[in-house]
């Protein structure tokens, strides 16, 4: 197995692509730290990594923009597990339907708290851990497709995810020369439980934007998570790995590009 006895710290793991993360981390023989704002999240995806048959895991209820909640979180995994050997910073704040001109410095900020200072805080502090080991570490970033190609109504998000872009190549070039490789994947759509809210002609609608012709499962993006922080990945670092189906290649929809 891949993973075998690695300890693992997965942000915004309490549903959806985290929760899958997670199951493919513990699968392939890691003790994964499970953290998520949500007590109730936690609770659940517990019981469900349970009923799998799966132990080797460790729930950490935190707000990752707050400092001291964070830190009190690695105080846990160190008490627990004295190391951190993967990182995957995957919680985020989307700042759905924010209009740019009734957006308040708060709603701005607030998303900048969590996408950008929270993969920062919690970097920084997996960081300290990692430099005193013989094995270093690894640490993936969660990004998204629309920081090089904007969405309408979402620009707290976007700006935040181009934040991580261009925290990812910083980290990288500071922490490789050290034995800590820094990577993202940049997801497109992803088939969470918010896509089941949608209308069914919306989806259609939104399929046209992918080349392939759906939306990424959240497994189909915990496998390249995976395999960023496998040894098959060791020699890539400071990457921005995009996984959407074609999103990003494609100029324009089929319906509209006649």
């Amino acid at each position: 197995m891949r993973f075998q006895d690695k300890i693992v710290l997965i942000t915004g793991a309490g549903k959806n692509t985290g929760a899958a993360m997670t199951r493919l981390f513990m699968k392939e023989g890691a003790k994964v730290c499970i953290n998520d704002i949500s007590k109730e999240k936690l609770e659940i995806e517990a019981q469900h990594l349970r009923e799998m048959g799966l132990h080797e895991f460790l729930t950490i209820q935190a707000d990752i923009s707050d400092p001291l909640q964070v830190r009190s979180m690695f105080e846990v995994i160190i008490k627990k597990y004295n190391r951190v050997d993967i990182l995957i910073n995957n919680a985020c704040d989307q700042g759905i339907g924010q209009i740019f001109e009734e957006l308040t410095p708060k709603d701005f900020l607030d998303v900048i708290h969590t996408n950008l200072f929270g993969t920062f805080l919690v970097s920084l502090n997996a960081v300290k851990i990692m430099l005193t080991q013989v094995s270093k570490g690894i640490i993936i970033n969660m990004g998204s497709n629309v920081s090089t190609r904007a969405i309408h109504k979402r620009v707290s998000y976007i700006s935040s995810k181009g934040g991580v872009d261009a925290l990812t190549r910083s980290m990288a070039t500071d922490l490789g020369p050290k034995g800590i490789r820094v990577n993202m994947v940049a997801p497109g759509y992803i088939h969470t439980d918010r896509w089941e809210q949608l209308p069914e002609k919306v989806k259609e609608r939104r399929s046209l934007n992918i080349p392939l012709g759906y939306d990424a499962s959240v497994e189909e993006i915990a496998e390249v998570v995976a395999f960023l922080a496998s040894d098959a990945a060791k020699y890539i670092i400071g990457e921005r790995i995009v996984v959407d189906g074609g999103c990003s290649a494609q100029h324009l929809p089929s319906d509209i590009d006649l």
